[in-house]
């Protein structure tokens, strides 16, 4: 999701609690999305649906709210390769949800304030900041323990533990890489255009291509039992929310698009799934998960 850099000024305790609720919602979101992957439902129909209804939403509110459809023709040739990305980074993203616990489906993305470092340098010349290299291994160690990559908390050795969770950890760091692009080239191509604008045309052009990709596969595949129709709706109507209220309500509150706050989403994803769906990962496991959380929300809230 294309985001703007955390504003300097301090939360206030509403933005701060709306940033909370936001990240609540994205978790139970991938939670809810597991759910109906269990019961049938395919990554690209995941997308498609909640890509078009989150389009639909936030476009409405563009129309109600009355902001203008002014864009520069480059904003006009970068935001279908932003709505792009975005398709490609929810398909990838689902695809992890469905393949591991969603908690480490989620740490494994947040490394996506490493890719971000490495595409400003590779496309814009912006050396990485000196926090941002002392983060890296810490992130990468916290994330290492969180999968337990060496099979010990599982007892399935390496080779069988990266048989289990090697295509799934795979979607997910491809998923955070295709992010950090997403978050680079909006901060330099599109970061002027109302939030809203953004959103709605991004989320448009990443419904089309979700929907292309569901027509490639043969058509939808929908869930087959109850209980996947009701992920289904409870994951449209999460995203489609959060992203209303990341759009419309925290500018509001003196907050920028996003703030690092957020960044708890996979804890709240690590409760919500051992709730509902019974996942459960070791306790040194959660530690490696809590390093890699403080240490994101550490960059994010960085003031500069």
């Amino acid at each position: 999701m294309p985001v703007a850099p955390l504003a300097a000024a301090p939360l206030s305790r509403a933005a701060f609690a709306t940033l909370l609720l936001i990240a609540l919602m994205m978790g139970a979101n991938h939670v809810a999305a597991r759910v109906a992957f269990d019961h049938g439902l395919d990554v690209a129909t995941a997308v498609a649906v909640r890509s078009t209804a989150t389009a639909g939403v936030v476009g409405l509110l563009v129309a109600w709210q009355g902001v203008p459809w002014a864009m520069t023709a480059r904003q006009r040739r970068v935001l279908p390769v932003i709505g792009l990305l975005v398709a490609m980074q929810s398909l990838c993203l689902y695809a992890s949800v469905a393949r591991l616990p969603v908690a480490l489906a989620l740490l494994a993305f947040n490394t996506y304030p490493l890719w971000t470092a490495l595409w400003a340098r590779v496309f814009y010349g912006h050396r990485a900041e000196a926090r941002v290299l002392r983060a890296m291994p810490v992130i990468l160690v916290g994330l290492a323990i969180a999968l337990d990559v060496f099979g010990a908390a599982s007892g399935l050795g390496v080779a069988g533990q990266w048989g289990r969770i090697g295509i799934g950890v795979a979607f997910a760091l491809a998923a955070g890489a295709i992010f950090g692009g997403i978050l680079v080239l909006t901060q330099h191509e599109a970061a002027r255009l109302d939030g809203r604008l953004r959103t709605a045309t991004t989320m448009a052009v990443a419904a089309v291509v979700a929907l292309g990709v569901v027509a490639l596969q043969g058509g939808p595949h929908f869930p087959q039992a109850p209980a996947g129709w009701w992920g289904l709706a409870t994951l449209s109507v999460l995203y489609g929310t959060a992203f209303t209220i990341l759009f419309t309500v925290l500018p509001r509150l003196g907050v920028v698009g996003n703030s690092a706050i957020m960044n708890v989403e996979p804890i709240f994803a690590l409760v919500l799934a051992w709730a509902i769906l019974g996942q459960a990962i070791a306790p040194v496991q959660v530690a490696g998960g809590l390093l890699v959380v403080a240490t994101v929300m550490w960059l994010g809230l960085r003031r500069g």
